[in-house]
């Protein structure tokens, strides 16, 4: 795979959590999220709930896995791990969305041609997460 593809280390991505990168779609930067299964493979999902897509599952610090779901923190929702398909919460029945990423040798790639790796972490743009919605916290 092309070095400018290369998104991390498969060493880097967590099976408790998620490692958040940035990638470029034409002028519009997005964010997706890697979490590696039980068997070493490496999913790759954008970073939004599909209950509101204004929504951010990783805010920079990992997105909570719990039990083979990633959970929404602002409501709830469960999406499997492996699958991305909500299984509880106010999205019950939607899927997030996927990023093709591929892993090669010790590193994770992205694999979806139309789309541009950016860098690790955020992509710098304000989080459009409302604050007046009360979150799963209760905040």
């Amino acid at each position: 795979m092309d070095d400018d593809r290369r998104i991390t280390g498969l060493s880097e991505v967590p099976t408790d959590g998620t490692l958040l990168f940035t990638f470029r779609d034409g002028f519009d930067l997005g964010e997706a999220i890697l979490t590696k299964l039980d068997d070493g493979s490496v999913v790759a999902f954008r970073n939004y709930c599909q209950h509101w897509t204004d929504v951010r599952l990783d805010k920079g610090s990992g997105a909570l896995v719990r039990n083979g779901d990633i959970i929404c923190q602002k409501h709830g929702a469960t999406f499997g791990q492996e699958t991305g398909y909500c299984d509880f919460g106010p999205c019950e029945g939607a899927t997030l969305d996927t990023v093709d990423v591929e892993v090669s040798g010790d590193a994770v790639y992205l694999a979806d041609d139309s789309l541009d790796f950016e860098h690790l972490g955020p992509s710098g743009e304000h989080d459009l997460s409302s604050g007046s919605r009360i979150d799963f916290t209760g905040t």
